[in-house]
């Protein structure tokens, strides 16, 4: 009796979920019948009823079972436990893989034993950079890789070459993002630039700073030291 009630009960979940992956691609098929030129990378239901996650184009919407309404760049908050669950899914969507980082196109910044890791996508004339790169001043053992990502222009652009030809791109990078000294040199040989920038694209990483932690994390936008020193101390890389 015990064995026959197992299997109705595996019966029962398989047909649920076979229920749940079926109106999951019924949402998506009326939102393509709408939208067929927004790329969907995946819907899914939330704990809200009638309520699904759309993950189109590296952000997260909500819409309806029918996709009548559909909720732009939405928040969804958890009321009762006080956390944001679009930021949590976005956190775990956006995610990358530490080891699948290019960081052969970075250059490394280490400071004391550099134990600890991050990466960063800057760029020369970001003002978030320059507030970023003032607090990593402050920081201890860590290595910085960092992804020259010059996207706020040709001016950018230039400037992201010449520190990558310079003989000693940490410290002309740090002379221009916290010292304010425009680097000197031409930025005539070949660099990795392209490259990131198609990465980055692929990756929707669309500002600056974009920061990676070892776990995945992606972060985007400038943090507090404070935060940064949290995010180092918390981040454990998968096993």
């Amino acid at each position: 009796m015990r064995k026959l009630i197992l299997i109705f009960t595996a019966a029962f979940v398989a047909m649920i979920s076979q229920t749940a992956l079926a109106n999951e691609a019924t949402v998506k098929a009326a939102l393509l019948k709408k939208y067929p030129q927004i790329q969907i990378q995946s819907v899914l239901k939330t704990p809200l009823a009638g309520m699904y996650e759309v993950y189109a184009d590296g952000q997260l919407h909500y819409t309806d079972e029918k996709a009548t309404y559909l909720f732009v760049n939405a928040m969804m908050i958890d009321t009762d436990k006080k956390t944001n669950l679009t930021e949590e899914r976005m956190n775990k969507l956006t995610a990358i893989s530490f080891d699948q980082l290019p960081l052969d196109l970075a250059f490394r910044k280490v400071k004391g034993k550099g134990t600890r890791k991050l990466a960063y996508f800057g760029d020369p004339n970001c003002g978030y950079c320059k507030k970023f790169e003032q607090d990593l001043t402050k920081i201890d053992d860590v290595t910085i890789y960092v992804f020259l990502y010059p996207v706020l222009g040709q001016d950018s652009v230039d400037k992201a070459k010449s520190v990558w030809c310079s003989k000693n791109r940490v410290k002309v990078w740090d002379d221009l993002l916290v010292n304010g000294i425009a680097p000197a040199g031409p930025g005539s040989c070949d660099t990795p630039i392209d490259k990131i920038l198609a990465f980055g694209r692929s990756k929707n990483i669309s500002g600056t700073p974009t920061m990676f932690f070892v776990d995945g994390t992606r972060v985007p936008g400038a943090i507090p030291q404070e935060q940064i020193e949290q995010k180092l101390a918390s981040a454990k890389a998968p096993k």
